[in-house]
C-alpha cells in the first residue's frame, strides 16, 4: 500500500513525513499549476501545532510523493509566501512562482534586431528570475516594452506570437520554448491508472488567420520595417483556410517572415483546442507542465494517444489521499 509523503519548506522551517507521515502538520496540500494561468499557486493548511510560523516572501517549496518508494520525493513547486489566513486551529498560507514577480515589474524599454528569446531573458534577468530555457523564436526588428504592461504580459504576448510556452517549472525557473513531444511521456492506462475522464470535443474557433504589423517590408524590403503604411498586402502572414478569419495586428509583426510565423502559430493553437480534456489519476508528482501524457486502454481508438500536459493540480488530503489532475490538449492536428 503506497502511504503519500510529502516534504515542506517554508522559510527555515522543514517538514518531512518521508519516514514518519504520522508527524504530518498539515491539514491539505493544494499545488495548481497552469500554462494558461499568469500565476501557479501552492495552498498549505497547517494544524496549529509545532514551531512552523510562515511570514509574508518566505521561500516555500513541496515535494510530493509516497514513504514506500525509494525514488524518493519530486519537487513540484518553487516559490514564496504571499499570504496567511491564520485561524485558531488552523493557518492557511499561500505561495505563488516567480511570475508573480513579472506581473508585478513594469519597465519601459526599446529592442532592436533581438530575437523573442533575447527579449524575455533580459526581461527575466531585470526581474531578478532565472531562466531555465529562452528559444529564440521570432526575430524582431524592433520591439517595445511600455510600462503600461508588466513584464509578464509582455512575455505572455510573445510566447503567443511564436506559438510558444511560458511557465515556471517545478525548480523555480522560467521556460519559454516551442512544445515538440514533451519532456517526459507518462503512460496513463486505463482501469489501472485511471480514476475520471473528461473529453471536450469542439470545432476550430476560427478558419483562418492574417497576420500583420504596420510595416511594408514584403513591397519595399526588410530594411523599411521603421516605415508605416495602409497596404498590408505585401507583408502579411495567412494560415489555414475558410472563415471566419482570425485578425491578429500586433505593431511587433514588422515582417514578412514575422507575420507568417505568428499566423501559423496561432492556426495550430486553435486546431489544438478542438480536442482537450482533464484525466484525474492517482498521485502523479512526476507529471510536470511540458510533458505529455499518454492514453491507453480507451474503448475509443481516436484517444489512446499522446496529449500536451497544459495544467497539472495534485492535492495531497489528510483523509482524502493523494490525487493529481491533469488538463491536456491535442499535439497532432
Amino acid at each position: 500500500m503506497l502511504t503519500p509523503a510529502y516534504r515542506l519548506k517554508l522559510g527555515g522551517k522543514v517538514v518531512d513525513t518521508t519516514s514518519d507521515p504520522q508527524t504530518s502538520t498539515a491539514v491539505d496540500i493544494v499545488v495548481e499549476l497552469d500554462i494558461e494561468t499568469p500565476v501557479d499557486t501552492f495552498v498549505v493548511t497547517l494544524g496549529q501545532v509545532g514551531d512552523i510560523n510562515p511570514k509574508v516572501d518566505d521561500a516555500a517549496t513541496i515535494g510530493l510523493g509516497y514513504a514506500d518508494e525509494t525514488s524518493g520525493l519530486v519537487n513540484v513547486f518553487t516559490g514564496a509566501v504571499v499570504s496567511l489566513d491564520q485561524g485558531s486551529l488552523t493557518n492557511r498560507v499561500k505561495s505563488y512562482t516567480a511570475a508573480n514577480t513579472l506581473l508585478r515589474k513594469f519597465v519601459e524599454k526599446q529592442f532592436q534586431s533581438k530575437t523573442a528569446g533575447a527579449i524575455v531573458r533580459d526581461l527575466a534577468t531585470g526581474a531578478s528570475v532565472a531562466v531555465d530555457t529562452a528559444d529564440d523564436g521570432i526575430d524582431f526588428p524592433s520591439y517595445v516594452v511600455d510600462g503600461r504592461r508588466s513584464a509578464y504580459a509582455h512575455m505572455r504576448e510573445l510566447a503567443e506570437l511564436c506559438g510558444f510556452d511560458l511557465y515556471i517549472n517545478s525548480d523555480g525557473k522560467l521556460v519559454f520554448e516551442e512544445f515538440f513531444g514533451g519532456k517526459a511521456v507518462h503512460v496513463l492506462e486505463n482501469a489501472k491508472h485511471i480514476l475520471s475522464l473528461d473529453i471536450l470535443r469542439a470545432q476550430p474557433a476560427y478558419g483562418s488567420v492574417v497576420a500583420f504589423g504596420e510595416s511594408p517590408t514584403g513591397s519595399s524590403g526588410d530594411d523599411a520595417w521603421p516605415w508605416l503604411t495602409k497596404d498590408f498586402s505585401g507583408s502579411k502572414g495567412t494560415a489555414g483556410s475558410g472563415d471566419p478569419v482570425l485578425l491578429l495586428e500586433r505593431p511587433a509583426l514588422r515582417t514578412g517572415a514575422a507575420a507568417q510565423k505568428a499566423a501559423d502559430a496561432a492556426e495550430l493553437a486553435i486546431k489544438r483546442r478542438t480536442l482537450r480534456g482533464t484525466v484525474l489519476t492517482i498521485g502523479r508528482p512526476e507529471v510536470k507542465l511540458g510533458d505529455a501524457i499518454a492514453l491507453r486502454g480507451l474503448p475509443d481508438a481516436s484517444l489512446n494517444t499522446s496529449f500536451a500536459v497544459r495544467s497539472v493540480r495534485h492535492r495531497m488530503h489528510k483523509t482524502e489521499g493523494f490525487t493529481t489532475l491533469i488538463g491536456f490538449r491535442a499535439i497532432t492536428v
